[in-house]
């Protein structure tokens, strides 16, 4: 028996078969969100540049994913939108411009997936004799630089990605350890406008909490962040939405009472109470 959903939800970070590690198809998850109660969903295909990378992927074809997008989302009555998720390197810098000014997008999420060089995901050389405090601090030292860099985003991704693959014991990231690089990336993220996402994804990585855990997300809202964005990173239609209500719960403990949705690159503000009222 299928479990009935127990409140309204808008995905705004989904991966489909046009990312390389995607197995649904756009037309898939709009199937699976009329059972959902799924109002909304923002599609976001990987864009990482392999330069200089020891890689065999290949960077996505925003064109094909454009034509794509077009011809099978107009035959679905769910809200979509545009958007793409941005493997943001600091070498990278005009390439990325280059793409982003060359589509009109919804939404676009910035990630860290290589980080001085290295796909940590893939490439396991990242964390070669590195304590977790020092691999970690590494990954939030060029988070910070990527937010200096760049613009052409509107909220950062799993902000603690990095914990996913150390392989050290410890996978949640202990906000005071790192609390004077996670302040800054916090307070560079606010004052550019910027937003963080909420990204559930860490529940089905077999991690305690979302991506940032719950002490990240409060020090964000106490130093006046309200520009957040909840996504499932589902890359299998299943997964649509997933967990997204402990991720509802979990803001509004936090203070929270709104998410935001892009359009246009312009965030929208829906308020929890209301999406929880909708079911």
């Amino acid at each position: 028996m299928k479990k009935t959903p127990k409140y309204h939800y808008m995905d705004s970070h989904v991966h489909t078969d046009l990312s390389h590690d995607g197995k649904s198809s756009i037309a898939d998850y709009l199937e699976y969100a009329k059972e959902r109660s799924v109002d909304e969903v923002t599609y976001t295909e990987h864009y990482d540049v392999y330069d200089g990378v020891d890689s065999k992927l290949t960077t996505l074809d925003v064109m094909r994913y454009w034509r794509e997008f077009l011809s099978e989302t107009m035959r679905f009555e769910t809200r979509t939108n545009f958007g793409i998720e941005i493997g943001l390197r600091p070498e990278c810098e005009y390439k990325i411009k280059q793409m982003t000014d060359s589509y009109r997008f919804d939404f676009i999420i910035g990630s860290s997936h290589i980080t001085r060089g290295k796909d940590m995901s893939m490439d396991p050389s990242f964390f070669a004799g590195l304590t977790m405090q020092e691999a970690y601090g590494e990954y939030f030292k060029e988070v910070r630089e990527n937010i200096d860099i760049f613009d052409d985003f509107d909220v950062y991704g799993h902000l603690d990605y990095v914990v996913r693959y150390g392989g050290y014991g410890c996978k949640m990231i202990k906000y005071q350890d790192f609390a004077k690089i996670l302040d800054s990336i916090l307070e560079a993220l606010i004052k550019k406008g910027k937003g963080l996402e909420l990204n559930t994804s860490g529940y089905r990585y077999g991690l305690s909490c979302a991506h940032p855990n719950a002490e990240i997300l409060q020090r964000y809202y106490d130093k006046g962040g309200r520009i957040i964005t909840v996504g499932s990173d589902a890359h299998e239609s299943k997964y649509l939405a997933s967990h997204f209500d402990d991720a509802y719960d979990l803001l509004e403990k936090i203070g929270f009472k709104e998410i935001a949705v892009f359009h246009h690159r312009e965030p929208t503000f829906h308020e929890i109470a209301t999406l929880k009222n909708h079911a």
